[in-house]
């Protein structure tokens, strides 16, 4: 198997021994993204903010990757508070369409800087 790193200074650089994310053949499997600023390590306050910061984070590695958020196949979402889902419903509708990927929400009990909010995906690009 042949893997590609995808990196981007336009995104949150690994805060672990990871990368931002993987590309085997036309699949690009994308690191959990926090409501993180990049190039300033800076956690955003606030669920909202923290979501829109984390889907423009997954955005990036997306087009670095050569692909957008429509060609998420499947979206991860890690909450600390599962009253946050209605509002992240409602977030996401404003970066996804029809026909929305697959998708977990699931209630952790922390996350990493203590984010309110974590999403990773799998991307699926266009043969080259």
């Amino acid at each position: 198997m042949h893997k590609v790193v995808i990196h981007t200074e336009l995104a949150p650089q690994a805060i672990g021994k990871y990368s931002q994310a993987i590309r085997t053949g036309n699949t690009v499997f994308i690191s959990g993204q926090l409501g993180i600023v990049p190039g300033t390590a800076e956690l955003v306050p606030g669920f909202s903010e923290q979501t829109h910061r984390a889907l423009c984070n997954l955005d990036e590695i997306c087009k670095a990757a050569g692909g957008n958020l429509g060609s998420i196949v499947r979206l991860g979402v890690f909450l600390t508070d599962i009253s946050y889902f209605s509002e992240f419903n409602d977030i996401m509708g404003q970066y996804f369409s029809t026909p929305y990927p697959a998708r977990v929400v699931i209630q952790v009990s922390g996350l990493p800087r203590g984010g309110l909010i974590e999403t990773d995906a799998i991307m699926v690009i266009a043969d080259e």
